[in-house]
């Protein structure tokens, strides 16, 4: 028998075919809510009077071109009686529904990245944050401003009732208070990026964070209470009725309901991540989750499930695997572990987890208060310390690995399976696709998996690592490979290194490499960040005005977005060029910009060679950055910056025109240690040999072969090594001459140390396919 302040499980609704990202309590039908999910749809949920007590599906809306990821209810006005439905996605977009139709009734165009939040105030108004580190203020189809202050992603909002009050949080950790668009106050306090924002009353509200703490905040700036039980990433928020209670979830796999300042109950549920909340009008709490389903809680015993359906969910629950990766249980030493004499003990509070060793297993229990018995939680597998080789299940099939990947300044999360015996290429391509992510992300990935699974077999746990997309959320030119684009895969395509259709034979997926790899990734809106603030400080005769910054800024975004009918300007490539000559020490943010805009065609065509002069110069500044003695940042992204010049025919025209000196310099760096600039520099080599590939210049393909061999004396990184292979490949195949060229300098003895390497698997299979080339 339940007590009566306990929540059981009302139903279980499914409809959504991914994961369900948003919730929001509908002004009509009554008791209805609405529904957001990856599957890029919304939906309208109304009760049912069958005797399960469940819910039905009594609109669908559709509209957006990429996952939604958040909804929020506009209060009816005389327009429109019944309300309006917001939903903001990763297509950057706002759609307004009404209950009449699928379609929107309008779209809301301005973000420049992912919707990630809305909320709905007075008169219509409505505020919106996005992944593009603003928030904006929308009103009668209109923006009426633009809330710009945070550095990283706006992943909350929240209209205050008092008129003209707003609040967003932010992956830089703080919330901010705005009042007729200015920022009055900001609120400090989260380690880590504020997920969620809740509003308690005219002076107090509640936030969430990666952090796993719930904070609660006066308006003045006061945080009078920090609540702690979650162990993970917390979502969500929603606060009952009474303004003092409220509910939470997150990446822990529990709704946890917490009143008079306690967490009285901690629901778990069999999805790994559970989104969002809402508490409906008769007090029932309604959850979304990784698994697709919504699900309904109740206290109100007439409402709970039918006894079969309560032990139905609490057997799937039980059947489920817990992931100590994920460090919500802790370290996991089998050997110290009671047997199940240890749960004969009650627990102390509601949702304790307590872990036990049943034969050679592990499982988990937690302390029910309201049933006054520990309940079976799941199976723990793949303990750092359990030298077993079970593994994590995951969409009912077993991997070494699990990992939970947080995209663009802390999320959305998703999962990544993966076995020790994958390829990490081909599982961060999978990955990429099944998300439908860009693949430019595809070395962040990879090189995230191998980085995270190095010298580790079954079962054992991954260590603790930044996320590869997020990282510290700073710009930072120089970092690892987490910020670069570039891929160096044969599965994937645009942005990323790619087969080619004219490769040779089924077998070899290598090699010749014709085509440029390029590379793409970056963050324009850090990039813009860090110019503005090294601005502030630059010597007054290099200090740029806002004219210029902007002008700047728009040609950033102009090659940045393919979709954009804006093409950059005379004028702006050429503000572009002069300040590329800013001092070295501040320099790095521009060449980003300009390692960015020679892709473009028209920028291509101007730097590289409108004027034959014009392309010589550019060539002879890059140089001048590479010198051995300079800054990393400027020799990564001036080496990064020639191979993007071979996306254009006429960058591509100049570099084989420059390209003895442009190689020089470029051999001079292989002294450097520093991995991004060995991978820079192998790819620029790669890009010099696909181009000469079936060409007759022997000379040049002499230079390619020594400079890739002197490369191969001091590289260590493998996916340098890796593309100088393929560069090695791409010279040498099908070229007599250069084939007895290359045994002339001792490639083969100097190669086949690689022909063993598995890890990657590509560069053990690249180095045999060269050497059978050569022999």
């Amino acid at each position: 028998m339940a007590s009566p302040n306990s929540y059981k499980l009302s139903c279980s609704i499914p409809g959504h075919e991914m994961d369900v990202r948003g919730l929001a309590v509908a002004f009509f039908p009554d008791g209805a809510f609405t529904s957001v999910s990856r599957d890029r749809t919304g939906r309208v949920w109304v009760p049912n009077s069958s005797p399960d007590r469940g819910f039905t599906e009594m609109h669908c809306m559709t509209g957006h071109e990429n996952f939604v990821s958040c909804v929020c209810i506009i209060a009816p006005s005389d327009t429109y009686p019944r309300g309006l439905i917001a939903t903001g996605g990763n297509d950057h977009n706002i759609c307004v529904f009404t209950l009449d139709q699928p379609q929107p009734l309008f779209t809301l165009k301005g973000h420049k990245n992912t919707v990630c939040a809305l909320s709905s105030g007075k008169f219509g108004t409505l505020l919106s944050g996005s992944w593009d580190t603003t928030a904006k203020v929308w009103l009668n189809e209109k923006c009426m401003m633009t809330l710009q202050g945070h550095t990283a992603a706006v992943w909350a909002v929240v209209i205050l009732p008092e008129q003209g009050l707003m609040l967003s949080g932010s992956a830089d950790k703080t919330i901010k208070l705005w009042k007729a668009g200015r920022c009055e106050k900001t609120f400090t306090g989260h380690e880590d990026c504020v997920r969620g924002l809740a509003v308690v009353s005219d002076l107090e509200f509640l936030s969430c964070s990666n952090d796993a703490t719930i904070r609660r905040w006066l308006v003045t700036g006061e945080c009078v209470q920090v609540y702690y039980s979650h162990t993970n990433y917390i979502y969500s928020l929603a606060v009952f009725p009474n303004g003092q209670d409220f509910v939470s979830t997150g990446e822990d796999r529990t709704l946890r309901i917490w009143k008079q300042g306690d967490c009285q109950q901690t629901i778990r549920l069999p999805a790994q991540s559970v989104w969002c909340c809402c508490i409906l009008p008769n007090g029932d709490i309604a959850v979304g989750a990784s698994d697709g389903l919504i699900r309904v809680f109740t206290e109100v015993e007439d409402r709970m499930a039918n006894p079969q359906d309560l032990q139905a969910f609490e057997d799937e629950l039980s059947k489920t695997t817990i992931d100590p990766k994920t460090g919500d249980l802790g370290d996991i030493k089998m050997e110290d572990l009671p047997g199940r004499e240890h749960l004969e003990e009650p627990g102390n509070r509601d949702g304790q987890t307590r872990l036990i060793k049943e034969g050679q297993n592990v499982e988990a229990y937690q302390w029910s208060v309201a049933d006054s018995r520990w309940m079976k939680i799941g199976d723990v597998v793949g303990g750092s310390n359990q030298q077993t080789s079970k593994k994590v299940n995951y969409e009912g099939k077993e991997y070494d690995f699990v990992f939970t990947i947080d995209i663009n300044e802390g999320g959305p999360s998703m999962k990544l399976p993966y076995n020790v015996t994958d390829d990490p290429w081909l599982t961060a391509h999978n990955f990429l696709q099944k998300n439908e992510l860009s693949p430019m992300f595809l070395d962040q990935v990879a090189n995230f998996i191998i980085e995270n699974t190095k010298g580790h077999t079954l079962g054992a746990a991954a260590p603790s690592a930044a996320d590869p997309f997020t990282g510290s959320g700073r710009y930072i030119p120089g970092a690892a490979d987490n910020r670069a684009g570039f891929g160096a895969d044969p599965f994937t395509g645009e942005g990323a290194y790619s087969s080619a259709a004219s490769r040779q034979t089924s077998t070899n997926i290598y090699f010749p490499k014709t085509d440029g790899v390029t590379f793409e990734q970056a963050n324009a809106t850090q990039i813009m960040a860090k110019l503005k603030e090294l601005n502030g400080g630059a010597p007054g005769e290099y200090r740029l005005s806002e004219e210029v910054l902007e002008s700047l800024e728009k040609l950033l975004v102009s090659v940045c977005n393919p979709c954009t009918t804006e093409q950059p300007t005379t004028e702006q490539i050429s503000l572009l060029w002069k300040t590329s000559h800013w001092p070295e020490d501040i320099v790095f943010p521009v060449l980003d910009i300009l390692r960015l805009a020679v892709r473009h065609p028209q920028v291509n065509d101007s730097l590289c060679g409108g004027d034959a002069d014009d392309g010589v110069a550019l060539c002879n500044h890059l140089l001048s950055l590479m010198k051995p003695q300079g800054r990393p940042a400027n020799q990564m992204l001036a080496l990064r910056t020639l191979c993007n010049c071979f996306s254009g025919w006429r960058g591509r025209a100049l570099l084989l025109a420059q390209r003895e000196a442009v190689l020089s310099h470029a051999a001079d760096l292989c002294s450097v240690c520093n991995k991004n600039i060995h991978i820079a520099l192998a790819t620029l080599v790669l890009n010099y040999a696909g181009s000469l590939h079936g060409q007759p210049d022997l000379e040049a393909k002499a230079q390619c072969l020594s400079v890739a061999s002197a490369a191969l004396e001091s590289v260590q990184d493998k996916e340098a090594v890796f593309r100088l292979l393929v560069a090695l490949g791409t010279t040498v195949a099908s070229d007599q001459t250069a084939q007895d060229l290359a045994k002339s300098l001792g490639v083969m003895s100097q190669i086949a140390k690689y022909t063993s390497v598995t890890d990657p698997a590509k560069v053990g299979e690249c180095c045999q396919l060269v050497l059978k080339e050569l022999q």
